[in-house]
């Protein structure tokens, strides 16, 4: 299901006797609908080597979702940065050059990169270590609250189909009995025709018999009882899970193709042009639910 979830952790750095800059992680957790669980990441350097337990707490939470999760370290620039001493800026120098000469294609030091090492106000990734797993725990919180609260809704809109399926299945049943009579009427109405053409050659009781065992072949082949009382049962049991809750997304899969199963199969024993357009509104209904079916965990 889709979600969002965002959750921030602000520290304040300091260098030498007066605090030089704010750093913020910040994580944002973005879910959109799959039927599967993908997780993808976008983490500054400094966070890279979390990215293993950040999958497993993911992983140990989330079932199914197209999963993002970004995080960024920012700094407060509105405060004037410190000029570096000469001591911090020849240091710079000798390391650079101690580099260089063991790694000739190393590239130099920007004033950007000279600024953030000697102000610090970029710190390492252990500095991070401990809070980022503990934000993203928050934030994974969160989005699942935010899906539950989604799913709510998705469980009323599947009700709704639910329902309305009961009643176009209560609308197909009795219509098959007063089909069976209809044939019987014009299947003796058709050999009373061959009687009168055969001029009395053949017995009525015959024709009659005869035209008995076709609408009794022909109710038999229209019969949708059987199919009527297996789209009951398993709408039965999606309302029962629906109410139970809990991860119920692959059960209700299984299901809704189940129900798409009985409905074309109803489909295609219709004899009457009714019958086709209550199974046709019962593939629209059932297709509804399976869009949302597969976004459920």
């Amino acid at each position: 299901m889709t979600g969002y979830a965002s959750a921030q952790h602000g520290a304040s750095v300091e260098g030498g006797q007066v605090p030089q800059a704010s750093s913020r992680l910040g994580l944002e957790i973005r879910a959109v609908n799959s039927r599967f669980l993908d997780l993808s990441f976008r983490l500054p350097d400094e966070l890279r080597a979390l990215e293993p337990a950040l999958r497993s707490l993911l992983t140990a939470r989330l079932k199914r979702g197209k999963v993002e999760v970004r995080a960024a370290i920012d700094s407060n620039d509105n405060q004037a940065l410190s000029t570096p001493s000469a001591t911090q800026l020849q240091r710079l120098v000798n390391l650079q050059d101690s580099i260089q000469a063991w790694l000739p294609k190393a590239r130099e030091l920007s004033v950007a990169d000279a600024l953030r090492l000697c102000s610090g106000s970029s710190g390492p990734a252990n500095d991070w270590s401990e809070i980022a797993p503990a934000l993203a725990e928050q934030a994974v919180t969160e989005l699942l609250a935010a899906r539950a609260r989604e799913g709510e809704r998705l469980a009323v809109m599947l009700l709704d189909r639910i329902k309305q399926l009961r009643e176009l299945a209560k609308t197909a049943t009795p219509l098959v009995p007063l089909l069976v009579e209809q044939q019987r009427q014009k299947f003796l109405e058709r050999w009373k025709e061959a009687m009168a053409l055969s001029e009395g050659t053949a017995s009525p009781e015959v024709a009659q018999d005869r035209a008995l065992t076709e609408a009794t072949a022909f109710a038999i082949r229209i019969d949708v009882a059987e199919e009527v009382t297996r789209l009951g049962s398993h709408l039965d049991e999606i309302e029962r899970l629906l109410k139970k809750g809990g991860d119920i997304g692959k059960r209700l899969d299984f299901l809704i193709q189940e129900l798409h199963r009985e409905a074309n199969t109803l489909g295609s024993k219709s004899a009457t042009l009714e019958l086709t357009r209550i199974s046709v509104d019962m593939k629209v209904l059932i297709e509804q639910m399976r869009e949302q079916v597969q976004n459920i965990e």
